[in-house]
């Protein structure tokens, strides 16, 4: 009996060191895909709040004398 309670152990101790791997790539995978999506979402968003209103008043000094 004891010789197959430890062999149902080892089993079990093998299955979650597989799982542990799997939940790594995982985390690993989720962390990149956070990254990513901040770097090309979020950092254009905020530079075009910076930036808009530089360029409205670019925009609007080279049409206000116009007479529009």
């Amino acid at each position: 009996m004891d010789d197959e309670l430890l062999k149902k152990i080892q089993v079990q101790e093998a299955k979650l060191d597989s799982i542990y791997a799997s939940v790594e790539k995982l985390r690993k995978y989720f962390l990149w895909t956070l990254i990513i999506t901040v770097a090309t979402v979020v950092l254009p968003l905020l530079v075009l709040v910076f930036m808009l209103p530089w360029l409205m008043g670019t925009l609007g000094a080279a049409y206000g004398g116009l007479g529009i």
